[in-house]
């Protein structure tokens, strides 16, 4: 379907001899938020780090099947990988600024890109601080440690660092489980907001921020997907028993 950006097929994962994935299929739709929840350890992150080849940089992984970026697939061996992790940005669970300015934090990959001129990197690092919901609270002081903004601002950053080299999708990592609810909340509202021009993949273990937030749920349990639906139908109306037991707190 034209509505999806990435589509999997078959997707296996091997680290050494474990397998973390089994045999995924789904796709998912252009901007739209997807969120991914299950019990720790059944996938959510090793799948997460599929879609932008961040496994590529374990000893040992064996990857079978497709995944399907735009209707090419990632893996072919002429792929550019950095262009693919320009595409498909990514924000980890811990903020991780760099220790630099804040302005040049949000530079930092557009500089790598090639971009010098000052008024250019001006413009795309305002706008990404825009995007993220950060500039009104930074604007006066750009020059400052990026490491002395407090630990929501700091994931905000972190969004803004990842919206400067316009990518396509968000890849993001349980990105508000380090932070409190008024941080949370915050970074929330960005995501819905942020969907308006970007496609947003969501690993979470706050059931009700999936339900919040996420158009479409995927319930992952032991490396296999066990039921992928519309949220409100899949919360309501689970197809699943299994699914049916781990939102309902019968495990997990």
């Amino acid at each position: 379907m034209e509505d999806n950006i990435i589509e999997m097929e078959n997707l296996n994962l091997y680290y050494g001899d474990h397998q973390a994935l089994k045999n995924i299929s789904m796709a998912i739709r252009q901007n739209s938020v997807t969120a991914l929840i299950g019990p720790s350890g059944c996938g959510k992150s090793s799948f997460l780090r599929c879609l932008n080849r961040m496994n590529d940089l374990i000893e040992n992984i064996k990857i079978e099947g497709s995944i399907k970026y735009k209707g090419k697939d990632i893996y072919r061996k002429e792929v550019d990988v950095t262009e693919i992790r320009r595409e498909i940005g990514m924000v980890f669970q811990k903020p991780n600024p760099f220790p630099m300015s804040i302005y040049d934090n949000v530079a930092y990959g557009v500089r790598v890109a090639g971009i010098k001129n000052k008024a250019r990197l001006n413009e795309i690092v305002k706008q990404a601080l825009i995007d993220s919901a950060l500039w009104g609270e930074v604007k006066d002081c750009l020059k400052k440690n990026a490491l002395s903004l407090s630990g929501g601002q700091q994931q905000r950053l972190c969004i803004a660092r990842a919206l400067a080299v316009q990518p396509n999708v968000l890849l993001m990592d349980e990105p508000t489980s380090a932070l409190d609810p008024i941080s949370t909340a915050k970074i929330e509202e960005l995501i819905l907001k942020l969907k308006e021009k970007y496609t947003i993949i969501i690993v979470t273990h706050n059931m009700q921020q999936a339900l919040r937030i996420s158009d479409y749920t995927a319930f992952f349990l032991l490396g296999e997907l066990i039921e992928y639906d519309k949220t409100e139908i899949l919360f309501s109306k689970p197809q699943n028993k299994k699914t049916e037991d781990y939102i309902t707190g019968r495990f997990g």
